[in-house]
């Protein structure tokens, strides 16, 4: 049988199942699961983030969905004509993504937003596995550094083998590339550490070595 690449009941990570059963008891209303990934079951572009916000993606069910990341990100991909819309609001607002999928090196929600080294080694499992299964993606774009070690050791590298930087372009196995870019977090964006130039630049750039059309 081949590996899973998602588990909505996984409880693997002790620290991350608690902390999520704990986040439930206090927003009954939240999803507080492992998050799924969204986007096309057969993308060219596979968008890897960290993990679920708080009040964001653990509680709406879907990546980059209900909280500051997920502005630019959405935005940015309508503005390429890569989705239906420029904002992302719930897992029921008929949404729909062309050529792309988004997924996270970790599906839990994690303490102040940082799992440790040991949950982000037993959630790559899925995401090596959903790497496998997507042999339509050509393309990765990575943000932040710890997506980007995911992206590697998920392809089967080492992470000393490419070294994170935005914008970056690297060779993966099986004909593929891997694209860099800072997180479009509250933070990044917020300090300019990423503009929406850059941000918009680096995505068009992963989008257009994925084959993928895009508009004027």
């Amino acid at each position: 049988m081949p590996a899973p690449t998602f588990c909505p009941d996984c409880t693997l990570c002790p620290r991350l199942a608690g902390f999520l059963a704990a986040t439930a008891r206090k927003f009954p209303d939240y999803h507080c699961k492992p998050v799924a990934p969204f986007g096309e079951a057969a993308p060219k572009l596979l968008i890897v983030g960290l993990a679920p916000g708080m009040h964001g993606a653990n509680r709406t069910g879907r990546p980059f969905t209900g909280d500051f990341a997920g502005i630019l990100l959405y935005e940015s991909l309508h503005a390429l004509g890569l989705s239906n819309s420029p904002k992302s609001v719930d897992a029921h607002d008929g949404l729909k993504l062309r050529g792309v999928r988004i997924t996270n090196a970790v599906k839990c929600l994690p303490p102040e937003n940082k799992p440790l080294p040991a949950e982000i080694k037993t959630c790559n499992q899925y995401l090596a596995a959903e790497l496998a299964k997507l042999r339509s993606v050509t393309t990765v774009l990575a943000l932040g550094t710890v997506a980007h070690e995911a992206v590697l050791i998920a392809s089967g590298l080492k992470r000393s083998a490419a070294k994170f930087g935005h914008a970056h372009e690297h060779e993966l196995p099986g004909n593929r590339r891997l694209v860099d870019s800072y997180h479009c977090s509250r933070y990044n964006t917020q300090t300019r550490r990423l503009t929406t130039e850059m941000f918009q630049k680096v995505l068009k750039r992963a989008a257009t070595l994925a084959g993928l059309s895009l508009a004027a």
